[in-house]
């Protein structure tokens, strides 16, 4: 079984950024897809970003496109979320999670396990 551990969470300014980090631990996830999803009082789950197990395709909801920026290292077995020019309704709790597949990171059902999340939070 896998640890989802994210980090890098905090109070920004609207305009600011901030780096998540998903670090994995139990077992490796290099050959995994992995993607990050948020939730807010409003949606109980929401895909913000996907990469593939290699990094070579990447998916990103079009509210945060041209903004944030998925990315991985399969040494560390940790994925990233580069979010940039963060506005309040990016504000929520981000969370990583690891699919059964290597290419499959859109559908959350392909999704085998969760971290716990971290809170975002963009005052305007």
């Amino acid at each position: 079984q896998v640890q989802l551990v994210e980090s890098g969470g905090g109070l920004v300014q609207a305009g600011g950024s901030l780096r998540l980090s998903c670090a994995a631990s139990g077992r490796t996830v290099s050959s995994y897809a992995m993607a990050w999803f948020r939730r807010t009082p409003e949606k109980e789950r929401d895909l913000v970003a996907g990469i593939s197990w290699n990094g070579g395709t990447t998916y990103y909801a079009d509210s945060v496109k041209g903004r944030f920026t998925i990315s991985r290292d399969n040494v560390k077995n940790t994925v990233y979320l580069q979010m940039n020019s963060l506005k309040p309704e990016d504000t929520a709790i981000y969370y990583c999670a690891v699919s059964r597949f290597t290419n499959s990171y859109t559908r959350p059902e392909h999704f085998s396990s969760w971290g716990q999340g971290t809170q975002v939070t963009v005052s305007s």
